[in-house]
């Protein structure tokens, strides 16, 4: 049986204390959950997906692996009432006192309107922006992977033999937007020439689209191409045919690109979720709002393919030291937008931490494409 045609009720992975809890009364009554610490994932992709949700799902299966811990997962589920449903479901029937809702429109309005609902149980959301005044049973977390996509741009910039760089992305929010102009900047920092044309897809998992854009930035000449899509899966199978370079996201292709893959933005959900679940368990605070990079251990880079030259790899690991080390900047002056415009001024360097970033609209000189 597939994981998809298996229901969320059989997705529950608990402990012995399931069974002693049955034997004292049984799961069938609403408060009759047994002894385990409830909490649940939600994906809105599969779970093997080579990508985002395959990341996030790595993440629960170390929970899985924690004493007095039942799992709750459910995967394929839309940005809409949805997950709303599937939310409530695991609290009211399940006992859930801890949800991570994985996907970025989980938050507004689903997860704002069910914390004030359910002001005993923790909502942790990827991606989301929690500020002062909402909810504080919300918690918002991310990492900086912009950081791994800088170290990838260095990797294509020295690997590019034709100067042109590709970027599939899905919506130009934030996020994806620094890690278009964080890829971007790496490969300029060696290779000033480069341009990375970047084609928007429109939504997060488009494999249609995927493979369309990817076959026209190879058109184009393009022989380095990287992405920011749910599924990373149809940009490095269509890259690997057409015989050019790739930088994988969310977590490793190399399987999908035995020869074209380079190295790769990863997450590091195995450390992160364990660490959230245990304070949880301990009655410890949950922080609202939380980031991390490479030195934090929220992300992680791929390691580099044999492909890899070994003046690639050396200026690329100088980095990532400098990542670890906390000593390295990736956005600072001067630094133009793809329009002219001065984004941040001579002099100035944006701790990655920097609130600023949260709120990037802009691509930076040397991408071609619009955020419109």
């Amino acid at each position: 049986m597939s994981f998809n045609n298996i229901s969320r009720r059989r997705l529950l992975q608990g402990t012995a204390a399931v069974a002693a809890g049955a034997a004292m009364g049984g799961l069938g009554g609403p408060r009759a959950f047994g002894a385990d610490y409830v909490v649940g994932f939600i994906y809105v992709g599969p779970h093997d997906d080579f990508g985002y949700n395959q990341a996030h799902a790595q993440g629960a299966a170390q929970v899985k692996k924690m004493a007095g811990v039942k799992v709750l997962e459910e995967e394929n589920v839309p940005e809409d009432v949805s997950v709303e449903k599937t939310m409530e479901s695991m609290i009211r029937e399940d006992g859930a006192k801890l949800l991570f809702p994985t996907s970025f429109g989980y938050f507004n309005p689903y997860i704002l309107k069910l914390a004030p609902k359910y002001p005993k149980v923790r909502f942790e959301h990827a991606a989301g922006l929690w500020v002062k005044g909402m909810p504080t049973n919300i918690g918002s977390y991310f990492g900086w992977i912009f950081q791994a996509q800088h170290v990838s741009g260095i990797v294509a910039g020295y690997m590019t033999k034709s100067n042109k760089l590709g970027f599939v992305a899905a919506k130009p929010i934030p996020q994806v937007l620094q890690n278009i102009n964080a890829f971007t900047l790496g490969a300029k920092s060696v290779n000033p020439k480069i341009t990375t044309q970047v084609i928007f897809t429109g939504d997060w998992s488009m494999p249609v689209k995927e493979a369309e854009s990817t076959n026209s930035l190879v058109d184009q000449g393009v022989d380095v191409i990287t992405c920011h899509v749910d599924s990373p899966k149809v940009v490095c199978q269509t890259a690997e045919k057409r015989g050019i370079m790739v930088c994988g996201y969310h977590a490793s292709q190399l399987a999908l690109a035995p020869h074209g893959y380079l190295t790769g933005a990863e997450w590091n959900w195995e450390q992160l979720y364990p660490k959230f679940v245990g304070m949880a368990m301990k009655g410890e605070a949950l922080p609202n709002f939380y980031r991390g990079g490479f030195k934090e251990g929220l992300i992680k880079q791929s390691p580099f393919t044999p492909r890899v030259s070994a003046e690639a790899k050396k200026a690329a690991q100088a980095t990532l030291d400098a990542y670890f080390a906390g000593t390295y900047k990736t956005f600072k002056g001067p630094l133009k937008d793809n329009k002219g415009n001065m984004v941040i001024p001579a002099g100035t360097e944006l701790a990655d931490s920097d609130i600023k970033l949260e709120s990037m609209n802009y691509l930076v000189e040397g991408v071609l494409g619009s955020t419109s």
